[in-house]
Order: C-alpha cells, then sequence, then structure tokens
C-alpha cells in the first residue's frame, strides 16, 4: 500500500498562497492550450491531451476538474463522466465506450471515472468475472500504448483522501440540501469496502504505471493544494512533451479573459 502514500499534502500551503499559484498555472494552462490548438505560436496543430480523474468518492475530483477547465474556453475541452455502462455498452468490449469520446489532434478532454472501473468497482462490486478483470490491466496498458504511440498526452490522477476526511465530507454533504444529491447509498456502502477497494487501487497503480502514462497521486485532505497540483501536473505533462517537439515555450504568456 505504500504507492498510495498518505493523504496529506507534502508541503504546507496557506489557502492565500495556493490561490495564488493556481491563478498562475491556470494562467500557464491557457497558453498551453491554445498551443496544443494551433490558435497561437507555430499554428500547428499539437498533439491531443486526454486527463483522467479517478480517486475515493468525495475525494474533490469535481472541484479539481472545475479549475482545470475554468480558465480555457468551453470550445476547447471536453468533459466526460462515466457511471455504470448501459445495456448496449455491455455487448462490447469493456474499452469501446471510451473510445468517440478521446480527443483528436488539437482537442483535449477530460474524463470523470474511466476504463480504470473494469478493474475498481467492477471487481469490488462483481460485476466483471475474476478472468475479465485480471486480464484487463494487460489490455489497458496496451490500450495506453496504442493511444501514447500516436502522439497523445495522458495525465492520470488518483484523488486520495483518508478514511477521516472522507467521512467528515461525506457528513458535510448530508447537512447541505444543495448537495445532499452528491451522496448517496451506494457511497456510504462502498466507503464500508474501504479496504477491498484500497487492495484494488494498490494492484491497479502496480499493474497499470507504464512511464507512457504514468499514474500521479493527488493528497487531497487539502482542497487548495490538490487542485493546485492537478493544474500544475499537467501544465509539466503538456510543457514536456511539447519540448520534446520542439515548440517555443518562451512566448510571452495568455492572460485569461
Amino acid at each position: 500500500m505504500s504507492r498510495l502514500g498518505s493523504a496529506t499534502p507534502p508541503v504546507e500551503l496557506s489557502k492565500k498562497k495556493a490561490v495564488a499559484r493556481l491563478v498562475a498555472a491556470q494562467e500557464r494552462l491557457l497558453r498551453l492550450r491554445l498551443l496544443l490548438g494551433g490558435q497561437i505560436g507555430e499554428k500547428r496543430i499539437g498533439p491531443p491531451l486526454c486527463v483522467v480523474f479517478e480517486g475515493w468518492d468525495a475525494s474533490g475530483k469535481g472541484g479539481a476538474i472545475k479549475r482545470l477547465v475554468a480558465p480555457l474556453d468551453p470550445r476547447h475541452v471536453r468533459v466526460s463522466q462515466f457511471a455504470a455502462p448501459t445495456y448496449d455498452e455491455k455487448r462490447h468490449h469493456f474499452l469501446w465506450r471510451f473510445w468517440p469520446r478521446l480527443p483528436g489532434w488539437g482537442g483535449m478532454a477530460v474524463f470523470d471515472r474511466s476504463w480504470y472501473g473494469r478493474v475498481l468497482v467492477e471487481r469490488v462490486e462483481g460485476f466483471a468475472s475474476r478472468e475479465q478483470w485480471t486480464r484487463a490491466y494487460g489490455e489497458i496498458v496496451e490500450f495506453e500504448r496504442t493511444l501514447t504511440a500516436e502522439g497523445m498526452i495522458i495525465v492520470k490522477f488518483w484523488m486520495h483522501v483518508s478514511a477521516a476526511e472522507q467521512l467528515r465530507r461525506f457528513q458535510d454533504r448530508a447537512g447541505d440540501p444543495l448537495r445532499t444529491w452528491k451522496l448517496t447509498d451506494e457511497d456510504w456502502r462502498n466507503r464500508g469496502r474501504r479496504p477491498q477497494y484500497k487492495a484494488a487501487v494498490a494492484e491497479m497503480l502496480r499493474r497499470c504505471d507504464p512511464r507512457w502514462a504514468p499514474w500521479h497521486i493527488i493528497a487531497g485532505d487539502d482542497k487548495n493544494w490538490a487542485r493546485l497540483a492537478v493544474v500544475e501536473t499537467v501544465c509539466a505533462a503538456v510543457e514536456s512533451e511539447l519540448t520534446r517537439r520542439g515548440y517555443d515555450l518562451e512566448q510571452p504568456a495568455v492572460t485569461a479573459g
């Protein structure tokens, strides 16, 4: 379980400093997104960018996604949420339903849950047979290898919160009439199976962490830190790939709005 580590951020950062860094990172991301789309700079379309979010219930995925896409033009990013597969989707290979949502060259997509459901919820809840979910690790790695070989930048996040912080957030939601819809009986049931999910997460991180699509564990007990870490990590991944492709990243910054 050492890969998950602590849900406490590695450094202590005040809310004011975290917000200031987040704003700077969002402006940095805006410019990078315009470079990828060919709207500025050399006007060449860059590689597709896919940001994948997994994590505990109430781990802050929604808040992190909101901050990630906030500085971007809505036409330049697509956010897709994946729940349980439909009857028709179950008639196909489990990866089939994700293909249409993947970004093309110059595009960006954000996935709230993903193909990792096969080795997480479908494994723990028995929705996939043992043969299916054990086979899925290799299928997922090869799937991501195919996408990155074609040029895609894949940034994968596991949003990690402690059991105590998760309980606090559940209780906050239960007491807020405008957020009770975010808390379901299934959330409470999943919390009761946290040890089983923790084992599934550990194996997922161990077996699906290739160098071409590594996992980033976000210590999420502090929401301000988590949101900042997500945006900065995406920026670093895009900058690394654009630098490798010979892009000039020293142009003047773009200011949102």
